[in-house]
């Protein structure tokens, strides 16, 4: 079947003329719909402003079912008998912190700052109501797993599609649309095992192409945002422990440099990623073999990392500098939790070390 798209500065119109069978979570919507216009527009999330703009697509007010966005940017993708419309709205972009770090920013912040990535599904099949909703499941069941596998930083998971929609779109018998008779109507063979796996594709790809998109990638300073960890924070803990020279401008300058620059090495960023994650599913409880609650003296991986890392950066006399900071965790390392405060502890021995080496 085809099927027509209206684009205008305020809005998209997908419009079938023979008439949609809709399920979907819009502003202006039944939950389930018999349409021939799905629309997308620019409004406030209220259901009259939406409505009103939605009007301007249609020749009938009862046809069609709309959604208020802030952006009508979109792409298609299409696979035999199904099309995927993902729709995207981003505050996030990727800024320079150094010549060779980024890191994801936003003007609004991260309180207000939003990334909704939205799917409009067409299926090219009579599919009955019943089925319909199965779909609308399986599209909701993937696109939740998909974004969990992704392990986004926590700062960027809470503002994660806080409000985004989803509408699943099949083919309507009209001689039988008045009723919906789900169990006397005629309705198209499904292989559901082949369309669940089509769909479930159709779904990943479209998320991971809206990321290529966005240009939106996560780094090591990402997760440290993620950690409320901050390289203030890191060159003040540093600077808490020196003893025999002054504390200068130049020496903290000089820390954060080293700090940024560690953070460039590949096995640095593993080590710290290993324990972040590791820190993560053990304080979560995800591991029943293991109980951090109460920083148990016999879990010593914590400083095995950190002073893999001291020794990454600086050799072997930065081993001796992490027993100092893991033993008086100043600053902000004596608030972490136990995985974090050792390898933080020896990232900055570890980068204290080098700037006195030089």
């Amino acid at each position: 079947m085809e099927f027509n798209i209206t684009k205008k500065d305020y809005g998209i119109c997908i419009n079938n003329p023979n008439h949609f069978l809709a399920f979907s979570d819009f502003t202006v919507s039944d939950g389930i719909d018999i349409v021939e216009n799905i629309n997308i527009v620019k409004a406030k999330d209220e259901f009259e402003a939406t409505a009103k703009k939605a009007e301007v697509f249609n020749h009938s007010k009862g046809s069609y079912i709309a959604q208020a966005v802030d952006s009508i940017e979109y792409f298609q993708n299409t696979y035999d008998d199904l099309t995927i419309f993902t729709f995207i709205e981003n505050d996030v972009v990727l800024e320079d912190f150094t010549e060779y770090l980024k890191v994801a920013n936003s003007s609004k912040g991260f309180v207000d700052a939003r990334i909704n990535l939205s799917h409009i599904l067409y299926v090219d099949k009579v599919i009955s109501p019943k089925d319909l909703l199965k779909i609308f499941k399986i599209v909701t069941n993937i696109k939740a797993k998909s974004l969990a596998r992704m392990c986004l930083p926590l700062h960027i998971q809470n503002i994660l599609n806080t409000n985004d929609f989803l509408a699943v779109l099949v083919n309507v018998n009209l001689s039988q649309s008045q009723d919906l008779d789900i169990n006397n109507a005629e309705y198209d063979e499904i292989d559901w095992n082949e369309l669940k796996v089509k769909i479930e594709d159709a779904v990943e790809i479209s998320l991971e192409d809206a990321f290529k998109r966005l240009d939106l990638t996560f780094g090591i300073l990402d997760y440290f945002v993620a950690e409320g960890i901050l390289i203030g924070d890191l060159v003040d803990a540093g600077m808490e422990l020196v003893a025999g020279v002054e504390v200068t401008q130049e020496l903290r300058d000089k820390l954060e440099a080293q700090i940024l620059k560690s953070l460039t090495d590949i096995n640095v960023i593993a080590l710290l990623v290993a324990a972040m994650r590791t820190e993560q599913d053990l304080t979560g409880n995800r591991i029943r073999e293991v109980d951090v609650s109460d920083d148990p003296a016999y879990l010593y991986t914590d400083e095995v990392l950190g002073l893999a890392i001291s020794n990454q950066i600086a050799g072997t006399k930065a081993t001796f500098n992490f027993k100092r900071y893991d033993e008086a965790k100043p600053g902000i390392i004596a608030g972490l939790p136990p995985m974090l405060d050792d390898i933080f502890a020896g990232l900055i021995a570890g980068c204290m070390s080098k700037i006195f080496e030089e």
